[in-house]
C-alpha cells in the first residue's frame, strides 16, 4: 500500500500544506512539521478525522502539545472538518476552539473553502 503524500496549494497568498485524509491518526506534531518545512508551508491543514481521538480530550495534553509545537516552529495550523460532536461533548474543548478561532495561530474551519476565505484577512 502506498502512503498518500501531502500536497501544497497557494491560498490567500500563502503556502498551505494539505495533509491527506487517509492515514494513521496524528498524535505528534512532529509527524507533519517536517513535511511542512520541506514544502515551505506557512499553514498546515489537517483533516479533523486524522487527529488522534486524545487530541479532543484536553485532559490528555495531546492538543496542548500539538498546538504548542506548531506555535514554537511558527507554522500555523488549520484543523479542517466538522468538530461539532467534540465541541458539544466538552465545554473545555469548545472554549479551546473559540479561543483558537479568535487568534491567528490555529483555526478550526469546516472545510478548505472556509480556510481559503479566511486566509487573506489573517
Amino acid at each position: 500500500m502506498t502512503e498518500t503524500l501531502p500536497e501544497t496549494r497557494r491560498m490567500g497568498g500563502l503556502q498551505v500544506m494539505l495533509c491527506p485524509s487517509e492515514g494513521s491518526p496524528l498524535r505528534e506534531a512532529a509527524e507533519v512539521l517536517g513535511d511542512a518545512f520541506h514544502h515551505g508551508a506557512d499553514w498546515v491543514a489537517v483533516p479533523a478525522e486524522r487527529l488522534d481521538p486524545d487530541f479532543f480530550r484536553l485532559r490528555t495534553g495531546v492538543a496542548g502539545e500539538f498546538l504548542q509545537k506548531f506555535a514554537n516552529y511558527r507554522i500555523r495550523l488549520a484543523v479542517v472538518g466538522d468538530v461539532t460532536r467534540q465541541v458539544s461533548a466538552s465545554d473545555a474543548f469548545r472554549d479551546l476552539v473559540r479561543e483558537c478561532d479568535r487568534g491567528t495561530q490555529c483555526w478550526f474551519v469546516p472545510g478548505l473553502e472556509a480556510l481559503a476565505e479566511r486566509l487573506p484577512r489573517a
